[in-house]
């Protein structure tokens, strides 16, 4: 086994990365207050070629170095907007996407036991480091996934968070046909 250098991974150009098929998810940070985390997230979101990150209310946008510095790129390739208000987003995204919290919350269903259909666009919103996910942009969700956690701090960052859900959906639907 060798370590792969740089230019043997196929990496796609911006240009091409911005033509080429998303994946059908959407993500949204919900008042998200480190930056270093909204460039963690592009870099993940760009990892799985989504097709949009959506900033809303604190959230800062880029060009900003802190952003850069760990998206590494990432804000070049990725596809993102600012709104001001998330719960008028995510009402507006139902239209199109099932818009789903990633939260810890009664009545939530567990990563594992999330079923995404193939081909249905999906939205997930995540939540300020301290506070979460809005109770109001709960309640107009389809439904909240929570990350199983068997440690004592049952809290992920946020950009972890963002990596794992992205991970289970592109896994759980890449290969299937379209509905």
């Amino acid at each position: 086994m060798r370590k792969l250098k740089n230019e043997e991974l196929g990496r796609l150009q911006v240009d091409a990365f911005k033509e080429a098929p998303k994946t059908p998810v959407v993500l949204i940070l919900d008042n998200v207050r480190s930056l270093h985390n909204v460039g963690s997230v592009f870099r993940s979101a760009d990892a799985f070629r989504i097709e949009k990150i959506y900033l809303c209310g604190i959230t800062a946008t880029p060009p900003h170095k802190d952003i850069r510095k760990t998206a590494l790129g990432a804000t070049e390739s990725v596809a993102w907007e600012y709104a001001p208000q998330t719960e008028s987003l995510v009402r507006s995204l139902r239209e199109s996407h099932e818009c789903w919290a990633v939260e810890q919350a009664s009545g939530s269903v567990s990563l594992e036991a999330f079923q995404p259909l193939a081909g249905k666009p999906f939205a997930f919103v995540l939540g300020h480091e301290v506070k979460g996910v809005s109770q109001e942009v709960i309640d107009i969700c389809s439904g909240v996934i929570e990350i199983p956690q068997l440690g004592t701090k049952h809290s992920l960052n946020i950009s972890v968070a963002a990596g794992v859900v992205l991970w289970d959906f592109w896994s759980k639907t890449r290969g299937q046909t379209q509905p």
